[in-house]
């Protein structure tokens, strides 16, 4: 398969169909994605020898994924006919604590959460009996072990684990319509098309799909799950194609300073980048990222607005408050969906949280003159979103 400039979409759809023995990819509306991410990669990712090498697995195992998921709904016709548990969405932009808390609330036995290892490799769907101890939860784990030795600048950042929960743009990455290849490469042309043009219902509803996979032979979660908690900082950027997919999904928004965002993010993103590409600096993934980031802040804004999300369907969460006291904060969130917050569950959580200290692998150091972009402009930019939310400025981000 060559790399490279030489990606082509066919070659790489043979080789998904070549390393599984599978041929029908479904409905073809991940056909114009995969295209434009191919596209995108060979025009403007300007690949390093391991980009090369790297982005057909990557491209390739997605397609994988997703022959696997339409054989196993081919075969098992009532997959995609279970009802999904009810979905809480986190909305939050990246680096506003979505992670730690979605694996908080992850801990809560009445709360299933997606997790890495599951989210890798789907096929065979994930089973009661063997959750706990299925083997794919080591080869995962084993993947992201090489992977941070590749970069263990990431651990600092974002942390990785197997049995840590996973965004959903893991998922609809089968769909090709999703942030997740552009967490890994730039492609300002993709970019475009992914915030303005892309209709995102296909990817809804591959989303849905894939849920209905994870629960089918597991359909309670670890200790009896009433509902999923599910997140992705991308969804800001498709909000009406969300809600028509899950009309009566409840969310969670978690709010910061854009100011820390777009630096925090940019810096992210460089990093990964770096793998894959030698043309890579903060300041030009900034400029990639600051308008997009604002526009998605701004969007949540229009569905607040619009009433696309009513009031009380959503619990707003500033940052700061979170980092102070996260369980006072996951109480307000219970409080909300008027659920129990059970001595076993907090138990857990505080566990979990002991475990895993925000700096344990050491401190991710950034700040807004890494970006090279204007504080003043950009301070007004953010203004619509800050003042509507009452998002407080974060006095670091002044220096």
């Amino acid at each position: 398969m060559p790399p490279g400039p030489e990606l082509d979409a066919v070659q790489l759809l043979d080789a998904a169909a070549t390393r599984t023995g599978l041929s029908d990819f479904g409905p073809p509306t991940y056909r114009e994605g995969l295209d434009r991410v191919v596209d995108g990669i060979r025009k403007e990712s300007r690949l390093n020898a391991m980009g090369e090498a790297a982005a057909p697995e990557i491209l390739v195992s997605y397609l994988v994924n997703r022959l696997q998921v339409i054989d196993w709904e081919r075969r098992y016709p009532e997959i995609v006919e279970a009802p999904v548990l009810p979905p809480v969405v986190m909305i939050g932009m990246g680096r506003t604590g979505t992670t730690i808390l979605q694996d908080l609330l992850g801990q809560d036995p009445e709360t299933r959460v997606p997790l890495t290892w599951e989210v890798d490799q789907p096929c065979p769907p994930p089973e009661t009996a063997t959750y706990a101890t299925d083997p794919r939860i080591a080869e995962s784990q084993a993947r992201i072990d090489a992977s941070d030795q590749l970069h263990a600048e990431f651990k600092t950042m974002h942390p990785t684990g197997a049995l840590l929960a996973q965004e959903c743009i893991r998922f609809t990455g089968c769909e090709f319509a999703s942030a997740i290849f552009l967490s890994q490469f730039s492609m300002p042309g993709y970019f475009d098309w992914l915030i303005d043009e892309a209709d995102m219902a296909p990817t809804y509803a591959w989303h849905r799909r894939f849920l209905q996979l994870l629960q089918w032979r597991h359909p309670e979660g670890p200790g009896g799950a009433s509902r999923w908690v599910l997140k992705s900082g991308g969804h800001l950027w498709a909000l009406p194609a969300l809600l028509a997919e899950y009309p009566d999904a409840l969310f969670i928004q978690t709010h910061r300073d854009p100011l820390r965002v777009i630096p925090s993010l940019s810096s992210l993103f460089a990093t990964v980048h770096r793998l894959f590409s030698d043309d890579v600096t903060i300041p030009k993934t900034a400029a990639e990222w600051a308008g997009p980031i604002v526009d998605a802040l701004d969007r949540s804004v229009d569905a607040r607005e619009s009433g696309l999300i009513p009031s009380g369907r959503v619990v707003d969460i500033q940052f700061q408050e979170f980092m102070s006291d996260p369980f006072a904060t996951i109480r307000t969130i219970y409080d909300h969906w008027g659920a129990e917050l059970t001595p076993d569950a907090e138990a857990r959580m505080r566990a979990f949280l002991g475990d895993n200290a925000r700096d344990k692998h050491g401190s991710h150091r950034y700040s807004w003159a890494d970006t090279d972009l204007d504080e003043g402009e950009w301070r007004d930019r953010c203004a619509r979103y800050t003042n509507f939310f009452d998002v407080p400025v974060d006095p670091v981000a002044r220096g």
